[in-house]
């Protein structure tokens, strides 16, 4: 081994073409870091535009339905329960079954009730994880 590095000798074109490699390494490294940086940027980008675009998408086709006079008359029908004259319409009450129905709420104490969990760390794991938080949800 002391021979290998005693038999390494170093010229001045030698040390100036290491220290040119090492400027080298050191504007290169931050300027890589920024490209990676970006790309992902972009590819951020590029889904929210796709994400968009299907939303647009979904609205161009729900406005093209309304265009649609049959597709009016049923929405008015389901939603504001309109009849045609002549119709009669039953509309049933409690059609569920017991098993479907929804439970009937206690009553409400008068007394106040100690919590079991420590309200104030819990609001700051949950504001934490939120700041922290990478990712980006889309509405549906």
């Amino acid at each position: 081994m002391r021979e290998w590095v005693g038999g390494i000798r170093f010229s001045a074109f030698s040390a100036i073409m290491l220290g040119l490699v090492v400027l080298a390494a050191f504007v290169l490294v931050p300027t890589i870091s920024t490209y990676l940086d970006q790309r992902q940027q972009i590819t951020a980008l590029q889904e929210s535009v796709r994400v968009t675009e299907d939303r647009v998408a979904a609205l161009e086709a729900e406005r093209q339905r309304w265009s649609d006079p049959a597709y009016i008359t049923a929405q008015a029908r389901e939603r504001l329960y309109y009849v045609t004259p002549g119709e009669v319409v039953y509309l049933v009450d409690n059609d569920l079954s017991a098993s479907e129905q929804p439970h009937e709420q206690g009553a409400v104490s008068a007394e106040v009730a100690e919590t079991r969990s420590d309200w104030m760390s819990q609001l700051l794991r949950s504001v934490t994880g939120a700041g922290l938080a990478r990712t980006a949800t889309s509405s549906p």
